[in-house]
């Protein structure tokens, strides 16, 4: 029989992990940098944070494995320590949806009534691509589309979207993307567009789901000028 004492610190080292996802904060974190590497001062500024407590964030998640680093010069890139994180992440929210007393008003509370929006699948976008009948936009910072966006997407960041709207053709029907299903970028997206006169839908799931489901993507620097591709 084990020693009580292995087996406790075993179990208390699979908590770990669990305890270093323990915080709206770090969850974000995992969540930004599921769409690529970041500097400490771009995911601060995307988790609404100073740098010092996202360095304590990342130091957290760092400690269990959850992030890895890489140096590039006096720069130091922050990413997730292997798919397997990202898949825990994906996971937590989907026993959160089923478990989770409330969750469905707090998504409600913080992305607003989405049932104006049209919602596209993975295959559905990949075929209307495939015909040349919608223009795909990625409203992630730009950042995470260089990193990775669908392939043939567009780059329009949502804090420059309403001011860009004109480079978008109003008689092609767009589909617009973010993060991932609790992202609000896509939404904010589509309803600026509907109040344009623009047809437009969002795609149920962000561009990680995209890339895990072997759809085709590509990393390169930002594409501008929007326009059918028919």
């Amino acid at each position: 029989m084990g020693d009580r004492q292995a087996k406790d610190a075993l179990f208390t080292a699979f908590a770990g992990v669990a305890a270093a996802m323990g915080s709206g904060r770090r969850a974000e974190i995992v969540d930004v940098l599921a769409q690529g590497e970041r500097s400490v001062e771009e995911i601060a500024n995307q988790i609404e944070q100073s740098v010092a407590n996202t360095s304590h964030h990342l130091r957290t998640l760092a400690r269990v494995g959850l992030v890895s680093t890489r140096r590039d010069g006096t720069r130091i890139f922050y990413g997730l320590g292997g798919g397997r994180v990202e898949e825990l992440w994906t996971a937590m929210r989907a026993v959160a949806e089923e478990h989770a007393t409330g969750l469905a008003d707090l998504a409600r509370a913080y992305l607003g009534d989405r049932d104006g929006l049209e919602a596209v699948d993975q295959h559905a976008l990949l075929e209307r691509m495939q015909s040349g009948d919608v223009v795909v936009v990625d409203v992630r910072p730009e950042a995470e589309y260089a990193a990775g966006h669908i392939a043939g997407a567009h780059s329009l960041p949502i804090a420059e979207f309403r001011r860009r709207l004109g480079e978008l053709p109003p008689d092609t029907d767009i589909v617009a993307y973010c993060r991932g299903p609790y992202c609000a970028y896509a939404d904010d997206a589509v309803r600026a567009l509907h109040a344009a006169g623009i047809r437009a839908s969002r795609l149920k799931d962000g561009f990680p789901a995209w890339r895990n489901a072997g759809l085709p993507v590509a990393s390169a620097a930002v594409v501008a000028g929007p326009r059918a591709t028919r």
